[in-house]
């Protein structure tokens, strides 16, 4: 147990940090082990592997992603816009390199391997970009001779074009979105948020005739035509599962599921456990989002303010896209449930965006080190 008077590192982590964030995101890792057994050995048996393959990766990741997350968590908030400086400048070379280099996987060039080590750069761009918009925004409104906003439009376009070049209009548009919200909470003018909308309807216009498959999956989502069967047998796992699931294991759907543990692992959740463990998961995620906006509202620093709005509204925005798809409500688009899908990459570059809003929420951690305590137990101020 930890002291209250203890004046450690680890002691003062433990009192500041908002230990309703780190207890959301400790069950979704939890919960991500758990539906890794109901979800991979299906898959792994399928294309000829040992069953449990999956299972043994997923928690080989989740050790680091459990490091890193809780050691960002440490960080003030100059260290978090330094590591994210430092994030983004790796991720933009490594995105060029994979553009070149990169293994290609259904028509898309997103990964590189390093080492022997598959990575997926544009998941690390993501919370870093967030970071440095939000850095750029606070400029802008701190010392208006710095076009803070001009920088981050144009660190945004450089962006989007990296994405769409793999292409990836998925991560694109989640993207686009991301900056817009932070963009609004820096105080968008009307014009600028007219702009920005006709520039959004016409890279959705320009995708839909540019790229097939885009194009393939919108109208598969409006007509129900076409190979739809991905999503046809996410929707039967929920429909099957009902309120209380069929049991631990007992999912049938599931082994037919092409992509069962990474895309649609809610679906599984759903089969196995039923709704109601659906609607719990789907909470977590809702309470994660609505306590860092309202965090990010009582911030009186802009930069905490717009990072911590920007990345749990990246975070939100990712869950309802995969958790949209799972129950038809979206085109098929694959992307990943944070902290729940398998995936090293994106997995543990979650791990370190929830780091950093635990970093940039924690209760004024200088302050309490400087605290310190009569004979009497009384509070006085150090030096």
């Amino acid at each position: 147990m930890v002291s209250r008077i203890d004046r450690g590192p680890v002691a003062n982590w433990w009192w500041t940090i908002d230990r309703w964030f780190l207890a959301a995101f400790l069950s979704l890792m939890g919960l991500g082990i758990v539906l890794s057994f109901a979800a991979s050995p299906a898959v792994a048996e399928r294309i000829g592997l040992d069953s449990y393959h999956f299972v043994t990766r997923q928690m080989m990741f989740m050790l680091p992603a459990l490091v890193v997350m809780i050691g960002v968590s440490f960080l003030e908030a100059r260290q978090v816009r330094r590591l994210a400086l430092v994030m983004l400048a790796g991720s933009l070379v490594l995105m060029v390199a994979a553009l070149w280099f990169g293994v290609e996987i259904k028509g898309s060039r997103r990964w590189i391997h390093i080492a022997g080590v598959s990575i997926q750069p544009s998941e690390y761009l993501k919370p870093a970009f967030v970071i440095i918009c939000a850095w750029l925004f606070a400029e802008n409104a701190r010392r208006p001779d710095i076009p803070g906003n001009l920088f981050a439009m144009i660190l945004l376009v450089a962006v989007l074009a990296l994405l769409v070049a793999q292409p990836d209009l998925g991560q694109t548009l989640l993207v686009l979105a991301t900056w817009g919200a932070m963009f609004f909470m820096a105080g968008m003018p009307w014009f600028w948020i007219t702009v920005l909308g006709g520039a959004a309807a016409t890279v959705g216009v320009t995708a839909y005739t540019v790229f097939p498959h885009v194009a393939g999956r919108i109208d598969r989502f409006l007509t129900g035509e076409g190979d739809t069967f991905q999503v046809d047998m996410g929707r039967e796992a929920l429909v099957r599962g009902g309120w209380l699931g069929q049991g631990p294991g007992e999912g049938t759907v599931k082994r037919i599921l092409p992509d069962s543990h990474t895309d649609f692992v809610f679906a599984v959740a759903g089969e196995e456990f039923g709704l109601l463990a659906c609607l719990l998961i789907a909470g977590i995620f809702a309470f994660v989002v609505l306590r860092g906006l309202g965090k990010s509202m009582s911030e009186k620093d802009d930069f905490s303010r717009y990072a911590v709005g920007g990345l749990v509204v990246l975070f939100g925005l990712q869950s309802i896209i995969n958790m949209g798809v799972n129950l038809q409500l979206l085109p098929a688009k694959g992307m990943t449930l944070p902290f729940i899908s398998y995936g090293g990459s994106s997995l543990v570059a979650m791990a370190i965006s929830m780091g950093m809003v635990l970093a940039l929420t924690r209760r004024d951690p200088l302050k309490r080190m400087t605290i310190g305590r009569t004979p009497l137990g009384r509070p006085i101020e150090a030096g």
